[in-house]
C-alpha cells in the first residue's frame, strides 16, 4: 500500500534532553497542532509545509521524522516480513542511497547491528522484487535515512526527512574540543529571553566565546534568519513526497525574510576570549553567515572586560559556556575562573541578566551569585545546568577573609533554638560515619525528636528540606510560629549552611487532590545521587521532593535483584525505583501511575541517567484497570500504593487497608513463577490481611528496609516479601 502525506500528518522532532517544552513552543508558532512532549522529542500533527517550515525555521530540533507506522519485531523474522509489507516505492526509488539507524532490543534481537541488517535486508529485496534493482547503502551520506526504533516487540518505523543533524548549521567550521552544539546554544538564549531582551534593544555579550556559537545564534535570532537556510540539501529532497514548487516559495520566503532582517538595526553583539586561536575561528565561523560586520569579537581575559562605552543602557545579555572540568583541567583549577567571572559581571553590568552554562554547580555557586533560575539541560552526553542571574538584584558573596566570615556570623541564639541547634548537630554526629560509609546523598537528619519542634528534617547534598508537622493539639499558633522561627535560626548555624539553601514548608494531612497541589511553580530541579542513580528533586513546588528517603535501601536491593529481570512499578511515583533496576541491569521496567506529572518527572530521571523508553516504558493509566487486563509476565514486581486516594481520574476511591488483598491478587496475577513481589505501605496502622492470602508466601521484612536514619521512627513504612507459594507456577 503506497505512503502518501496528508494535511493532518503526525511528525516527530527530535531534540537535546531538557529542551523539549521550548521545541513544543517553537512549533506551535510554526503552525503545528497536538503538540505532545516526550524524552527527547516532540510529536505534532501537520500539513507537509509544516514539516518543511519545521526543517527550514526549528533552531531547536535536532531531526525531523515522518513516522510510518509499527510493524510485529518480535523476532528478527517477524521485521523482516514487517518491514517487507510497507511499500518502499512509494517512498523513494531503487536509485536512491539508504541508510539504516536502528536503536533498542528485546529478547530475540539482541543487538542494534543485527536489527539494522534484517532492516536493510528486508528494504532491499522488496525493491529487487518489484524493480529488480537494489538501492544502495551509504552510511555516511545517505539519500534517504530510515530512522527505526524497538520497542519490546514492535519496531516504529520514521523516515528522516532533515536528511542530517539540523543543529549542523554549515557555519561553523572549526570548534574546540567540547562545542556548544547550534541548537543547545539557541535553547540557552531562549531561556534566558534574548528575543525579548533584543526587542527592546538591548545587547548581547559572551565573555569566553569559544567559536561564537552563542553569538551567531543570536544575531541569526535577531536577524530573523532561518537557521535552515544555508544547508546544502534536506533528507525530504530525494523522497516521492517533495514538493519542488511549495519548497522553494518557502525558501524564497525566507530568504526575504533573512535580508529584510540584515538591513534592519541590530542589537550589539560582542564576544571576548583570552586565546587568539580561539577567536580567530570565532571570526571564520561568523564570515561564514556574512555576520562580521554585526557579531564582533577580539582578544581579551575575563578579568579585563568592560561594558562597552557606547552602550549606554543598562540593558542587555551576558551569556557564556565556560570550560567544564571535563574540557580542559581539573574542577579546582576552574574555581578563580568564575569567580573572576562572577565579580566582572557584577561589577561592570548591573541591571544586565546574565546566564551561564555549567555541567558542575560547584562552579557556578563559585560565581559568588545567587541564580533566580536553574534549567537541566545536555550537552550532548554531558549534563549541564544552565544559571540564569538578575544582575540589578544581587551581590557578591564570594568573600572568604577572617572580617567578612565574622560580619556573616549569626546573632546568639535563644534558649529553645540552643537546645534544637544541639540535637541536629548530635544526630548529624551520630550518623557522620554510616553517611561517609555507604555514600549517602540524602538522607533524613531529624523526625520531631524533640516533640516541641515538630519538624522533619531531610538532606538532600548542601541542601536542607524542612517539613513542619500539624501544631499537636494543645499547642497555640503563636508557640508554634516561635519554635518554628528557632528552627529558621537555629539550621544555618549547627550545620554551617547558607540560609538560601534551607527550604521550609508546612506538612498535613492531604487528600484527593490536594496531595497534588502545586506550592510553588519554580519548576527547579536538584540533581542528587543514590547508588548508581542521578535523580531529579524539587524542593520547592510539592509537597514531596520526589524522592521517598525511607525506601532507600529497598531501592537499592532492586537495583541488585534485577539485573536479567523484568520488572514492574505499580504506583510509580516518580519512578526512582524504575531507574535504580534499570541502572541494575534490568532487561525491562514497566512503570504505571495515574499521574502525568509523576511520569514526566520520571522521564526526566531516566534521562538523568541517559536512559531511554525503549526498555524503560511508562504507562498513564489506574494500576488495577490496568492489571485486570494486562497478560505480560514479570520476575519482579514493587507495589507500593498510596494510603487513600480519590481521584477524578478513578471511577471510585481507593483505600490500602480495604483495597489491598485484592490489588496484590492482580499484581500476583502477572507475577512469573519464580518471581518476587514487594508490596509496602506508609499508612500508619496498616495491619496486612494474611489470612485472606493464603495462596501466597508473604514474609515481613519492614525492619530489613528501615535504613539507618529512619530506624527511630520505626512506623514510617511497613513492607512484605510476596511470592506464589507454588513456585511452578507459570
Amino acid at each position: 500500500m503506497p505512503v502518501t502525506t496528508t494535511e493532518g500528518d503526525t511528525w516527530f522532532a527530535t531534540c537535546p534532553k531538557g529542551v523539549e517544552a521550548l521545541l513544543a513552543a517553537e512549533l506551535s508558532t510554526l503552525g503545528a497542532s497536538g503538540t505532545r512532549e516526550t524524552v527527547a522529542g516532540v510529536h505534532f500533527t501537520g500539513p507537509r509545509a509544516l514539516a518543511y517550515r519545521a526543517c527550514l525555521w526549528s533552531r531547536l530540533a535536532n531531526r525531523i521524522l515522518w513516522p510510518l507506522g509499527a510493524v510485529d519485531a518480535a523476532e528478527g523474522d517477524t521485521l523482516y516480513a514487517g518491514l517487507r509489507d510497507i511499500d518502499w516505492g512509494s517512498l523513494f526509488t531503487q536509485h536512491n542511497t539508504i541508510a539504516i539507524q536502528f536503536t533498542g532490543e528485546n529478547r530475540s534481537i539482541r543487538n542494534t547491528q543485527f536489527g539494522a541488517q534484517r532492516s536493510k535486508d528486508a528494504i532491499v529485496d522488496w525493491f529487487v522484487a518489484a524493480t529488480g534493482q537494489r538501492p544502495s547503502v551509504d552510511r555516511a551520506k545517505p539519500d534517504v535515512r530510515i530512522n527505526i526504533r524497538l520497542v519490546r516487540d514492535n519496531a516504529h518505523v520514521s523516515i528522516d526527512l532533515s536528511g542530517g543533524s539540523l543543529h549542523r548549521r554549515g557555519y561553523r567550521l572549526r570548534a574546540g574540543a567540547a562545542p556548544l552544539k547550534e541548537n543547545l546554544a539557541a535553547a540557552v538564549l531562549l531561556r534566558a529571553d534574548w528575543p525579548g531582551i533584543a526587542a527592546r534593544g538591548g545587547a548581547l555579550i559572551d565573555p569566553l566565546c569559544g567559536s561564537a556559537t552563542l553569538l551567531v545564534e543570536g544575531a541569526m535570532m535577531a536577524a530573523d534568519m532561518a537557521p535552515g537556510l544555508g544547508r546544502p540539501q534536506f533528507g525530504f529532497e530525494h523522497l516521492q513526497m517533495h514538493d519542488v514548487a511549495q519548497w522553494k516559495a518557502l525558501l524564497s520566503d525566507a530568504s526575504s525574510r533573512a535580508e529584510k532582517g540584515l538591513a534592519s538595526r541590530l542589537p550589539e553583539f560582542r564576544g571576548y576570549d583570552w586565546d587568539p586561536s580561539v577567536v580567530r575561528r570565532a571570526q571564520e565561523n561568523i564570515a561564514q553567515l556574512g555576520l562580521e560586520k554585526i557579531v564582533r569579537v577580539s582578544c581579551k581575559p575575563v578579568s579585563e572586560l568592560e561594558k562597552p562605552t557606547h552602550m549606554p543602557l543598562p540593558l542587555g545579555l551576558l551569556v557564556c559556556n565556560p570550560p567544564y572540568g571535563e574540557r580542559i583541567g581539573e574542577k579546582e583549577n576552574l574555581v578563580p575562573l568564575y569567580r573572576q567571572l562572577g565579580e566582572t559581571m557584577l561589577a561592570e553590568f548591573p541591571g544586565w541578566h546574565a546566564a551561564v552554562l555549567t555541567s558542575d554547580l560547584e562552579l557556578g555557586k563559585a560565581t559568588g551569585l545567587r541564580s533566580h533560575k536553574r534549567y537541566a539541560l545536555y550537552n550532548g552526553a554531558i549534563a549541564t545546568s544552565l544559571l540564569l542571574f538578575d544582575l540589578g538584584a544581587n551581590e557578591f558573596r564570594g568573600g572568604d577573609s577572617a572580617a567578612e566570615k565574622t560580619e556573616a556570623k549569626q546573632p546568639a541564639l535563644s534558649e529553645g533554638a540552643t537546645m534544637f541547634a544541639n540535637r541536629i548537630r548530635k544526630n548529624r554526629k551520630r550518623l557522620s560515619s554510616w553517611v561517609k560509609r555507604e555514600q549517602i546523598e540524602c538522607y533524613r537528619l531529624y523526625d520531631a525528636d524533640m516533640p516541641e519542634y515538630a519538624v522533619a528534617v531531610d538532606v538532600y547534598g548542601e541542601h536542607l528540606h524542612v517539613a513542619e508537622y500539624q501544631a499537636p493539639r494543645g499547642i497555640s499558633e503563636e508557640a508554634a510560629l516561635r519554635r518554628l522561627e528557632e528552627v529558621r535560626s537555629a539550621l544555618p548555624q549547627a550545620l554551617d549552611i547558607a540560609a538560601d539553601n534551607i527550604v521550609y514548608k508546612q506538612r498535613s494531612r492531604q487528600r484527593g487532590a490536594k496531595q497534588y497541589t502545586r506550592q510553588d511553580s519554580r519548576g527547579e530541579m536538584l540533581t542528587v545521587r543514590e547508588g548508581q542513580a542521578q535523580l531529579l528533586v524539587n524542593l520547592h513546588d510539592y509537597l514531596d521532593t520526589g524522592l521517598f528517603l525511607d525506601h532507600r535501601p529497598l531501592r537499592l536491593r532492586i537495583a541488585q535483584e534485577a539485573v536479567g529481570r523484568d520488572f514492574l512499578n505499580l504506583f510509580c511515583y516518580t519512578g526512582s525505583a524504575s531507574v535504580q533496576a534499570a541502572l541494575g541491569g534490568a532487561h525491562s521496567t514497566t512503570s504505571v501511575d495515574l499521574s502525568n506529572t509523576y511520569l514526566n518527572w520520571l522521564r526526566k530521571n531516566l534521562a538523568a541517567n541517559k536512559l531511554d523508553e525503549t526498555r524503560n516504558i511508562l504507562i498513564r493509566e489506574n494500576c488495577q484497570t490496568w492489571l485486570a487486563r494486562e497478560s505480560g509476565r514479570y520476575d519482579l514486581i514493587l507495589l507500593d500504593p498510596p494510603s487513600f486516594s480519590n481521584s477524578k481520574a478513578m471511577i471510585d476511591s481507593f483505600d490500602v487497608q480495604r483495597d489491598h488483598v485484592d490489588l496484590i491478587r492482580l499484581a500476583m496475577g502477572v507475577l512469573r513463577g519464580e518471581g518476587q513481589c514487594y508490596f509496602s505501605s506508609n499508612r500508619r496502622g496498616f495491619e496486612l490481611d494474611a489470612a485472606s492470602l493464603e495462596e501466597f508466601r508473604c514474609e515481613d521484612i519492614t525492619g530489613a528496609t528501615l535504613p539507618e536514619d529512619f530506624k527511630r521512627n520505626r512506623k514510617i513504612h511497613c513492607c512484605w516479601l510476596i511470592k506464589h507459594a507454588d513456585s511452578t507456577k507459570k
